[in-house]
């Protein structure tokens, strides 16, 4: 059992988390993150052990299908159970004008492309930085 000070600690870290996850920078990988889990503290657990995005997934129970290409207009039609789509996150990183969609489907499993994979890697490590007072 956690004493009061270590409590607050975490608290703290917890707090810090949110506060960091909600702004702009981090726009991309605070929407995966809420489509993932509910689950506060255990988004901040996965983020702070994670050493990459695939990882984070991995911890967070969901396995990553990487492929070539995604067409996020067809994934709009294939939401809900029957397509096996959960959510499309369609984003797009306007400074080097890519998209970068993600899909969170009802079988635990995340698709993403090696780019976006790529630049949620290095958003989530920028994170991790600046959580850690590093940056």
């Amino acid at each position: 059992m956690l004493d009061a000070s270590a409590n607050t600690a975490l608290e703290s870290k917890q707090a810090k988390f949110e506060r960091l996850v909600a702004q702009e920078p981090f726009k991309g990988i605070h929407a995966i993150l809420k489509s993932l889990s509910p689950d506060r503290e255990a988004l901040y657990e996965g983020v702070n052990a994670a050493t990459s995005y695939e990882d984070l997934l991995a911890r967070l129970g969901y396995t990553v299908v990487v492929t070539r290409q995604i067409h996020v207009q067809d994934c709009y039609s294939r939401t809900g159970p029957a397509g096996g789509i959960k959510t499309v996150l369609p984003y797009h990183d306007i400074p080097t004008h890519s998209s970068l969609p993600t899909l969170v489907n009802y079988d635990s499993s995340v698709t993403t492309t090696i780019k976006s994979s790529a630049f949620f890697n290095q958003m989530l490590l920028k994170l991790k930085a600046q959580m850690n007072g590093k940056a």
